[in-house]
């Protein structure tokens, strides 16, 4: 395909949007909305909220041979998807619904009892294990979607998003879903069906695989840049990107424009509206990116694109990232040596170890990880080429915007906003639109309090939703 469907739109809804049956008929009303508009809806959903924890925490106890701990946890799934069933739907259709959700959950309890007599949890197993979520709610939803009239069907989402054998974070075929996607899921919107399908898992060889945890907007993404879909749309339960944390700011504003660039930016260090990843498929081909709330059907959202209009404000909006550690790596004799950087940076590929922030200086290197299992192994490799340091507790707050590198005496501005907090590592260079500095844990909320009265005081009407907060602070 090369055509674009403007006509076709991919929504996602997670977790909290499909946690129990009143929230998926809001779902099955937001999508009757698109039917009725004229457009033709692909439905990606999350496991119902919690269950995807509650899997995890299955397989674990199965892993370690508590298999009585594993059937109950199980035991207590089947019944919430069984009762949540007799809500949404009726007649021959419940009894369907009922009879595939026991079926599941009997191959669930197999698979357990399987795991604790052989005793180990591999990732593989761990996939297959969790993947039951997502492949019982987009059941669920379809059977609601029918109920409702809206003509769901179901389609099991391991036949659509190809993967390879990555368990636990499988990396999408991207030729293999868009011709899987047009064979699959384009017969059935042609028939004016609303094809439903989880999140989150795929297949490699016919054996379940997941795309990483928030995954199932990867999942929308996925499919919407296979079928050149008029727009993505990824239902959660906010207004879209906000300026900052609202439980921080509760004066924040929504966001009602923004670069791809800038939304990977921000969801990479810590705004948790969208998955890093999930939007470059949609950059790839070009296709808008809505962020929607499911309880709040009528509010616009934010929109993501790949040329958003002109801000007056320096920044969209303020992230922070905790739970982090600062690495110090002092070799005053190597660090200038050939080869000394590569060795240190083998250390963390070698542990998998993503690094968000490096600085240098004439005798040392610090960086900073939010991997904590591996530090210990990683210390101790580096302590066999220079002195290693370590201090925890540390956060990265991070300010995204377009062009900050132009904008002069804009860093003059952000640390003389937060003087009173003590900033350990800057980092402006790398990126035209990301500010990234480390703070003490404790006082990130103050920091952020601090930037957000300094740059969002009077923001620009065009690109931040202004008008709520003069509603608001009218009330």
């Amino acid at each position: 395909m090369s055509t674009p469907r403007q006509d076709i739109v991919v929504m996602k809804f997670g977790g909290t949007s499909v946690e129990d049956s009143a929230a998926m008929l809001r779902t099955a009303a937001i999508v009757g909305g698109r039917v009725r508009k004229g457009l033709k809806p692909i439905v990606i959903v999350s496991a119902m909220s919690k269950v995807t924890d509650t899997l995890l925490a299955a397989a674990a106890a199965a892993g370690r041979n508590a298999r009585e701990e594993a059937l109950n946890l199980s035991d207590g799934l089947r019944t919430r998807h069984l009762n949540t069933a007799a809500e949404l739907a009726t007649g021959d259709r419940l009894t369907s619904l009922h009879l595939n959700i026991h079926h599941d959950f009997d191959s669930l309890d197999d698979l357990l009892r399987g795991i604790s007599a052989v005793g180990e949890l591999t990732p593989r197993t761990s996939d297959h294990v969790v993947s039951f979520g997502e492949r019982l709610s987009s059941q669920m939803v379809a059977a609601a979607f029918a109920e409702q009239g809206l003509h769901g069907a179901h389609v099991d989402a391991r036949n659509v998003i190809l993967t390879d054998n990555h368990y636990g974070k499988a990396a999408p075929n991207e030729r293999a879903i868009e011709n899987a996607a047009t064979s699959q899921l384009l017969p059935l919107v042609g028939t004016g069906k609303v094809p439903v399908m989880g999140g989150f898992i795929g297949s490699c060889d016919g054996i379940t695989t997941t795309l990483g945890r928030g995954g199932s907007d990867y999942t929308g993404a996925l499919v919407g840049g296979a079928l050149h879909a008029g727009a993505i749309e990824i239902w959660t339960d906010v207004n879209g990107i906000m300026t900052t944390d609202p439980r921080i700011v509760p004066e924040a504003l929504r966001v009602k424009t923004i670069s791809f660039e800038e939304a990977a930016e921000l969801a990479y260090f810590g705004a948790k509206v969208l998955h890093p990843a999930t939007i470059l498929p949609a950059v790839q081909k070009n296709i808008p990116v809505w962020v929607l709330n499911s309880r709040n059907a009528e509010n616009e959202g934010t929109k993501i694109t790949a040329a958003p209009p002109p801000c007056a404000s320096p920044f969209k909006s303020i992230a922070a990232k905790k739970k982090l550690t600062i690495i110090d790596i002092v070799a005053s004799r190597m660090l200038l040596a050939h080869g000394f950087l590569k060795m240190v940076f083998d250390v963390f590929d070698k542990y998998h170890c993503a690094i968000d922030m490096v600085s240098t200086s004439e005798i040392s290197v610090s960086v900073t990880v939010d991997s904590r299992e591996a530090l210990p192994a990683i210390s101790a490799e580096l302590s066999k080429i220079a002195d290693v340091k370590m201090e925890g507790n540390k956060a990265l707050i991070c300010l995204v915007g377009e062009d900050i590198r132009g904008q002069s005496g804009i860093s003059g501005q952000v640390f003389s906003a937060i003087s009173h907090v003590n900033v350990r590592m800057i980092s402006q260079g790398a990126s035209e639109i990301n500010m990234s500095f480390m703070v003490n844990e404790e006082d990130v909320e103050e920091a952020i309090r601090s930037l957000h009265r300094k740059f969002f005081s009077t923001p620009d009407a065009s690109i931040f939703d202004v008008e709520a907060r003069t509603v608001a602070s009218n009330a």
